[in-house]
């Protein structure tokens, strides 16, 4: 990636301010025409957003992104809808015990709800905050129960896949255990055990990083610090770590782009998280220092962000869907040109670069200005690659707003346009929600606004 070191969040201001007038008028026609009995919108066709039975987890970033325009336009109205929606609609994911994706649905509606209350951007209102809470708070404990121990006496929150299967996604949904725990809240076990949730999150990240994130530091060819397999699996009748695997992938030895964009955000806001965080918190649940347990989810989000930038996105900062798709080297020297998403032969993922741009912010700033800068600028230098065409769709016909998003391309599950060869042109949930929490990170920044964050501020 050629950084830009100039680029700042002020400069960006402006395209950012684009991004939420457009969102504003595509999410609300979107809640309009939608019709509830296909479900949950997943990813569009020609346009148009449609449904794609695989797991529910992109209901909340549907509601989510009416949430965020609102907060960043000051429109109470879009909030309001946000939050009916949010009320009529989204109990189901809290006690849904069958998904991994609870911090997805979850803090994407009834988070960024207590959120604004919190920073006193809607009025308090304590049978609200409650609601929101309980929320939280039983989402967090039904997301722990999903628990695989392991041989090693930690354990992770297993996948839809079934108890052997550790997902990298899973580091951008554990976080809801994070506040469930903030709010006092535990999973009650046989015999009334009480089951520490802060425990469980910050072990699911510990064996995430042991066996899904490469560290190079083994004689393995595939062990290219900072890359990370889509899933682990375990053998369940002893817990012990058996192998590496994809789901939506290449290989298990190559990099799914966006499955390194979920570990690069999860460990970053992790990190935000257990800062605030007393040391005993972390000697009574874990049996480990905050220092040991900072420094592991640290080594983690450096680890990616730099293979992010230096390995797998093209100059721009765009990131193709697989670093290791078989038919990349057909774009020849890929890394030193501007991604292309028209191209012939492998699809771009600007999902993923909307995910790890946030990602790379968080940890810069969490770095500071010595050792930060770098992460810093990178993501600031995506965000503005994103907030402009070809990237940002500006076209009403189109129900989408960040274009050239990839669902799953092995099974061909993605749009591809007449006359074309590969998918391109296409929206989906989690890439609209994600780049309007990119945009608001830095509107915030740029108007040095409260710092977004998913947890209580102590």
């Amino acid at each position: 990636m050629l950084i830009d070191h100039a680029i700042t969040a002020q400069s960006l201001l402006p395209a950012s301010q684009r991004v939420f007038q457009l969102a504003a008028e595509k999410t609300a026609s979107l809640d309009r025409k939608w019709d509830v009995k296909f479900g949950t919108p997943v990813f569009t066709i020609e346009g148009k957003y449609s449904s794609r039975g695989w797991t529910e987890w992109t209901q909340g970033f549907q509601f989510g992104c009416l949430i965020l325009a609102g907060d960043a336009l000051d429109d109470h109205k879009l909030i309001e809808l946000g939050r009916q929606r949010t009320i009529e609609r989204m109990l189901p994911h809290v006690t849904h015990t069958g998904v991994h994706d609870h911090g997805f649905n979850n803090l994407s509606t009834y988070g960024n709800l207590l959120r604004l209350m919190n920073e006193g951007r809607i009025e308090e209102d304590a049978w609200q905050r409650t609601t929101y809470e309980n929320a939280i708070a039983a989402s967090g404990a039904v997301q722990a129960a999903r628990w695989s121990p392991t041989s090693c006496g930690r354990g992770y929150i297993y996948s839809f896949n079934g108890p052997h299967s550790l997902f990298i996604d899973t580091m951008r949904t554990t976080r809801i255990l994070g506040v469930a725990h903030q709010l006092g809240h535990s999973l009650m076990g046989e015999n009334d055990a009480k089951i520490n949730l802060l425990q469980r999150s910050i072990q699911h990240g510990l064996v995430t990083s042991e066996c899904i994130v490469f560290h190079g530091d083994s004689s393995h060819s595939y062990d290219v610090r900072g890359r990370t397999a889509h899933e682990g699996t375990f053998n369940r009748n002893d817990g012990n770590f058996r192998a590496r695997s994809t789901q939506q992938g290449y290989s298990p030895f190559s990099t799914w782009t966006r499955g390194l964009a979920w570990a690069m955000l999860g460990y970053a806001e992790e990190l935000e998280f257990f800062k605030t965080l007393p040391p005993t918190e972390f000697r009574q649940s874990v049996g480990r220092t905050k220092r040991e347990v900072l420094k592991e989810f640290l080594r983690c989000a450096i680890d990616t962000c730099d293979h992010y930038i230096d390995d797998v996105s093209a100059q721009d900062g765009i990131t193709y869907w697989d670093d290791g798709a078989p038919s990349l080297h057909q774009l020849a020297d890929w890394r030193s040109k501007p991604a292309d998403p028209f191209n012939n032969y492998e699809p771009v993922d600007a999902s993923a670069s909307a995910i790890a741009a946030q990602g790379l912010i968080r940890l810069g700033n969490y770095l500071g200005p010595r050792t930060g800068m770098r992460y810093l600028q990178a993501g600031l230098t995506v965000a503005k690659t994103l907030f402009e065409e070809p990237y940002l769709s500006t076209k009403k016909s189109h129900q989408g707003l960040l274009l050239h998003s990839i669902y799953h391309w092995p099974n061909r599950w993605d749009h591809i346009p007449a006359r074309q060869q590969i998918a391109s042109g296409e929206s989906s949930m989690w890439g609209d929600y994600h780049l309007l929490e990119l945009a608001l990170l830095i509107k915030r920044m740029a108007d040095s606004c409260a710092y977004p964050k998913f947890f209580v501020p102590s």
